[in-house]
């Protein structure tokens, strides 16, 4: 991607907590500027029409399929990617997944925690589906540890 090009926009763009100043094509989808410009290759392209769910990262805390979102659309945005769940240590949801082997080929575990994240912040993970046991059971495992830790705090 080449930032000089006809037509392209400025963007800002906090990235994992850190401040982007961009420049993108009209047309440059979010996931390809991550890949591309950022060399942010956590999120993968998978079927490139938002079914997958492989690009999925978080915009302002929700989930979102970067594959289908243009990236001058988000400018502003607060961005999160797998690379900046974790600090020092791994994010709940990492370790939870690690600790319940909630993978399956691993290309789109990226994308699947970054999406079980967004669930928990939109406080969607309160219903079963028919996914995969094991990652069910590590969004569980988080949700479990939250509510005891606000009650802890609130205590």
């Amino acid at each position: 991607m080449d930032g000089s090009m006809a037509g392209a926009s400025k963007l800002t763009l906090m990235v994992n907590g850190e401040r982007r100043e961009l420049q993108a094509a009209p047309w440059v989808t979010l996931l390809d500027l991550l890949r591309e410009e950022l060399h942010l290759t956590g999120s993968k392209k998978g079927c490139d029409h938002g079914q997958c769910g492989a690009c999925t990262v978080l915009i302002d805390g929700v989930r979102i399929n970067s594959c289908l979102i243009l990236a001058v659309a988000r400018d502003g945005a607060d961005v999160t990617t797998i690379e900046g769940l974790a600090g020092a240590d791994l994010h709940p949801l990492q370790e939870a997944f690690v600790e319940h082997d909630a993978f399956q080929c691993g290309y789109c575990t990226p994308g699947q925690i970054c999406s079980a994240v967004g669930l928990l912040n939109e406080g969607h993970a309160y219903s079963r589906c028919g996914a995969y046991t094991n990652i069910a059971d590590a969004i569980e495992d988080v949700m479990a540890r939250q509510v005891a830790s606000d009650k802890a705090a609130a205590e």
